[in-house]
């Protein structure tokens, strides 16, 4: 900068000079200028008459602070730079709605930083969640810097959930009724056998004499003891609520037909009693039929660890009929004599705990529940959670609908008051107040969400290292391709392959698109005349069903009318080869096998397969086959013949074996298991 000023200097100087020599011109004082330049100090003379010193100091001043600040601006400008690169805060398992939000730009912003890699841009929504790949791509496409932060903590909560009270002192106990439940084959006359015991007409109003839900009853007998049944249905539908009402009873009756002896529920039955630890009195049912067999049905049992009396065990078998009511009242002394053996005891004291056996909403009272009190005096307004509902209770009733006040351990209730509806098996718990139940249910829901933003971060994970792998073979595969190269093979590969019309269609046909509880699949609802005339109009069917697993039964045969047919193999006849030899036809030997025909018969116009050492080498048809030297269409049993394939680079061994079938198209099955 010294350098720059100085030239100035000279600059200044040498216009001052040039200045004041026109102005003196002008005063016609050329001659004095003349002398002046000719006289030994010409310097100090101009000096006299210019005096330039006022003009530059004031230039220098002005030239310095110009220099200054010229030179400052790279650096200020470099310094905004910096700053209007904006740094963006992200952490692991940030959702695209988040990293969108942090970086102050529209979601669409995300979408388009992710296009042409790896990621599927249709499966990503808002709240899906990024890979710490794909979030370092797009801040990196933004032009913004990237700043990792640990993932965000949620303060520490107070643990608000409501359990269950320490056991209570024995000398607090009184007995109390036993929790039965009653278990089968479906059609083994679970139902009637119920309807038999509490004198009610439940099989003539359910629909085919089955149940459609979980039900508690309370059944008197004659001897003032009290017995509570669940009634469970049969079928495999209902499994898992079967499991669930299971781990509330204290005894399970096992219904098995006389008739039918042990089938597939029956052993569900005996498991679920076992992995709950309930002993078993054996209701061998239909008794009365000609057919009946129950010594058989015992022996069965053997083989499932089921002892009864009569061979050496502790179960208790009563040969009863539920039609016309025989033995029944031994059936239930056998149960009220086990549960004396349990002695059975519950504290009637204290706040209620119990269990959710049934759960619905009926469209007048709202969300109902039927529970069995396990513990504890249930009163109306008492307040009670369950699951990830709570309730103050405003009204309760039997199973006779009748309204009660309250209701002890081991009897069945109805409750209503819920604000939500809790699921079958759901705990119930009662607390002191409305405030406390609502601590309990969002202690509980932020428990669910926390468990499960730990599952969705161990998918994430999982996820992103599918993705990793998945590109790294991407790269293996591209990796010395130009860019453009590159797109074009990607391009290629997805168009080479296109679907069919008509492969689209059958795709399209594997969809079955289904609502429950509405328009076209209804269970234990109505479809009113305007909805039928509506849906008809459409083209839309509806379908309603009483009982649960006729709906299942609907659905699956649905499902299995859009799989393609299956191409089975029906055998017509077998033949073994006893011999090879060769014929000239033209100029080339075409392999002959001698056989004998062992099972059925051969069918010229039907397909064959070559089967050596238990492997089909060999699929086709046949060129010819003959006896001894007539061509004939057909070969029976034990009848010699000689045959040749149409591939003549078959060759024949002797043992080899010939199969003789025809294809036929069946209908596939769905093995969709709804999974209850």
């Amino acid at each position: 900068m010294n350098q720059k000023i100085l030239k100035l200097e000279n600059l200044l100087r040498f216009h001052s000079l040039c200045r004041q020599l026109h102005s003196l011109c002008q005063r016609r004082t050329l001659p004095l200028w003349r002398h002046v330049f000719s006289s030994p100090y010409p310097m100090w003379t101009a000096q006299l008459f210019i005096r330039p010193d006022a003009l530059i100091p004031a230039t220098l001043s002005q030239y310095r602070l110009l220099i200054t600040k010229k030179e400052e601006r790279p650096q200020k400008s470099r310094s905004s730079v910096t700053k209007s690169k904006k740094e963006v805060e992200v952490w692991i398992g940030m959702t695209v709605k988040e990293l969108a939000r942090a970086m102050e730009k529209d979601i669409d912003c995300v979408y388009e930083a992710l296009l042409n890699t790896a990621i599927d841009i249709d499966s990503l929504e808002a709240n899906s969640r990024l890979d710490d790949v794909w979030i370092k791509e797009v801040v990196k496409k933004t032009g913004m810097k990237l700043k990792w932060s640990k993932l965000k903590q949620d303060k520490i909560r107070e643990n608000k959930n409501a359990v269950r009270r320490p056991q209570a002192d024995p000398a607090l106990l009184a007995p109390r009724s036993p929790v039965v439940t009653i278990m089968g084959h479906v059609d083994h006359g679970k139902t009637t056998l119920l309807d038999k015991l509490r004198k009610t007409q439940v099989a003539a109003m359910e629909a085919g004499g089955i149940t459609q839900h979980i039900g508690a009853f309370l059944v008197s007998l004659p001897s003032g003891e009290k017995i509570t049944f669940l009634d469970t249905p049969g079928h495999a539908a209902f499994s898992a609520m079967r499991a669930r009402g299971a781990q509330v009873t204290d005894i399970v009756i096992l219904v098995v037909a006389a008739d039918d002896g042990v089938m597939k529920q029956t052993v569900e039955s005996i498991q679920h009693a076992k992995d709950a630890k309930v002993p078993i009195v054996l209701a061998i049912n239909k008794c009365d039929k000609a057919e009946a067999d129950p010594e058989k049905v015992k022996k069965e049992l053997l083989a499932y660890d089921v002892v009864c009396e009569d061979f050496g065990g502790d179960v208790q078998a009563v040969h009863v009929s539920a039609l016309t009511g025989d033995n029944l009242m031994a059936l239930a002394e056998a149960t009220i004599t086990l549960a004396e053996m349990l002695e059975l005891k519950a504290d009637p004291t204290g706040p209620v705990e119990g269990t959710v056996i049934e759960s619905f909403t009926d469209k007048g009272r709202g969300p109902v529940t039927t529970a069995i009190i396990q513990r504890g005096t249930l009163r109306k307004g008492s307040i009670l959670v369950a699951g990830k509902s709570w309730a103050k209770v405003r009204l309760m009733f039997d199973e006779n609908g009748k309204t009660i006040n309250e209701a002890c351990p081991s009897m069945p209730v109805g409750i209503i008051g819920w604000r939500d509806l809790p699921s079958a098996g759901d705990e119930i718990l009662e607390v002191e107040s409305e405030p406390k139940a609502r601590e309990v249910v969002d202690w509980r829901k932020y428990e669910q969400e926390r468990e499960k933003n730990k599952e969705d971060i161990k998918i994430l994970e999982e996820k992103r290292k599918e993705h990793q792998e998945a590109h790294r073979k991407d790269r293996e595969k591209y990796g010395t391709l130009h860019w453009k190269e590159r797109s074009l093979k990607k391009y290629q590969e997805k168009i080479k392959n296109p679907l069919k019309p008509k492969e689209k269609t059958e795709r399209d046909s594997n969809v079955l698109p289904v609502i429950i509880k509405g328009v076209i699949y209804g269970f234990n609802v109505n479809a009113g005349n305007v909805l039928q005339k509506s849906a008809a109009k459409k083209g839309v069917k509806i379908k309603l069903h009483k009982i649960i697993y006729r709906l299942i039964e609907d659905l699956q045969a649905e499902l299995s009318s859009r799989l393609s047919c299956i191409v089975e193999e029906h055998p017509i006849g077998e033949a073994s080869i006893l011999a090879t030899f060769s014929v000239t036809e033209g100029k080339k030997k075409v392999p002959v096998a001698g056989c004998r025909v062992q099972k059925g018969q051969l069918e010229k116009t039907q397909k064959f397969k070559l089967i050596r050492n238990g492997q089909v080498i060999w699929k086709g048809s046949l060129t010819s086959l003959k006896h001894h030297k007539d061509d004939v269409s057909v070969i029976k049993t034990g009848m010699d013949c000689g045959l040749s394939l149409d591939e003549g680079n078959i060759e024949f061994k002797v043992g080899d074996e010939i199969v003789c079938y025809e294809e036929k198209e069946v209908l596939a099955k769905t093995s969709w298991d709804p999974g209850f």
